[in-house]
């Protein structure tokens, strides 16, 4: 997401919230002796996405902020003198060798994400990655695989499995409220980003930039897809960006992805940066779905974006009126990911978010440009646990 779509939400001082979806990992971490238990981060990358991870991070009982590190020493002294750092850093391999810390989280340009995970992982850290984990599905898989060895975890935004929506949906489905499901759809998009080139610089786009949102969402809520079919163009051949002016747009800014699920389940997702909204990227006022499912029996839909959900409407046969639920997001935020893994590793637990469900999204991304190029239907090899509820 850009700077636009985060400039106006309020920071969340709270944990999770105790929802269908989670666990209430705080009071098993007590049970298991891991009152009190802190998880030293270091955060690389001050830019925009840190004025919301920050103020979250710095709120967990769970965290204690170590390092904070950026090529540009000023973002990191600056990060470290609000949020009360103790150490900040103008390059990795001074942050890697510092002061000592657990768990990486990387919020850096997505062409970077790869090969800073696998430094920090190499040196012996947890990673939380910002979307995507990897710029391949191979090298995403191998970073994965070298944290197993390690006796390490990686794990990748985004978090949208963690919503109350999310788990609703999830047991509407998995309770036959919808009957037998057909199909899906979900969309999301804005009219791009104007603070960073590297949005639309070669492995950047808006498949791993938005569409990666909703890929997480509707694989969650009905499972892994086994094809992938997709249609990707470039909309906007120039873009003028703040850090280096005008440039010529490399990858996708406007994409169309088919994914088969098996069992006759088939759902879409567009995404794009071209796309005009009149609620604004944040949505507010919004009363329209952004992800709907449908069945023999009933549909629904997430009303909002799934990052930022605003409810539930779900109609049936015996209930034909659409019916809201879950208006509430509780204390589900989308920058809340680092927290809920350190979370986890106090209390000895898996979260819901999942490298191999990241992985596997990244596999439909890098599937979806495959297909768009050749025409071709994609088969998709990776696949995660699921049902996550």
């Amino acid at each position: 997401m850009d700077k636009i779509s985060r400039k106006k939400f309020l920071e969340q001082a709270t944990l999770l919230a105790s929802t269908a979806l989670l666990a209430p990992l705080a009071v098993y971490a007590q049970k298991q002796g891991g009152q009190g238990k802190k998880i030293k981060v270091g955060v690389i990358g001050c830019g925009s996405v840190s004025g919301m991870y920050l103020p979250h991070l710095s709120a967990s009982p769970f965290v204690e902020l170590v390092a904070a590190c950026d090529i540009k020493p000023e973002r990191a002294k600056a990060a470290a003198d609000k949020y009360g750092i103790p150490f900040h850093y103008p390059h990795i391999d001074d942050m890697l060798s510092g002061e000592p810390f657990e768990l990486l989280v990387n919020l850096t340009d997505m062409q970077e994400h790869g090969r800073l995970n696998r430094q920090a992982l190499l040196a012996g850290k947890h990673v939380w990655s910002e979307k995507p984990m990897a710029n391949s599905y191979r090298e995403g898989k191998a970073l994965l695989d070298l944290a197993t060895g390690k006796g390490l975890h990686i794990w990748g935004a985004p978090a949208v499995v963690n919503s109350p929506q999310f788990a609703f949906m999830a047991k509407a489905i998995q309770e036959g409220r919808l009957g037998k499901v057909a199909a899906a759809h979900g969309h999301y998009g804005h009219l791009g980003p104007t603070w960073s080139a590297f949005f639309y610089e070669k492995l950047g786009g808006s498949l791993p930039d938005l569409g990666v949102y909703n890929l997480a969402t509707l694989t969650g809520l009905l499972g892994p897809a086994k094809y992938v079919t997709a249609m990707t163009s470039i909309v906007t051949p120039e873009r003028t960006v703040d850090d280096k002016g005008k440039i010529t747009v490399e990858e996708e800014d406007n994409a169309m992805v088919l994914m088969d699920h098996g069992n006759g389940v088939i759902s879409h997702v567009q995404s794009g940066f071209n796309y005009f909204d009149p609620y604004g990227h944040e949505g507010v006022g919004q009363d329209k779905p952004t992800i709907t499912i449908w069945g023999t029996h009933g549909n629904m839909g997430l009303v909002g974006y799934d990052w930022a959900p605003f409810g539930v409407d779900l109609a049936t046969h015996e209930q034909p009126t659409p019916q809201r639920f879950v208006p509430d997001a509780g204390d589900y935020v989308w920058q809340q990911g680092a927290s809920v893994v350190s979370e986890s590793l106090v209390a000895r637990t898996e979260p819901l978010i999942s490298a191999t469900h990241a992985l596997h999204v990244l596999e439909i991304i890098e599937a979806a440009r495959k297909s768009g190029k050749s025409g071709r239907r994609v088969r998709l090899k990776s696949s995660f646990k699921w049902p996550l509820v």
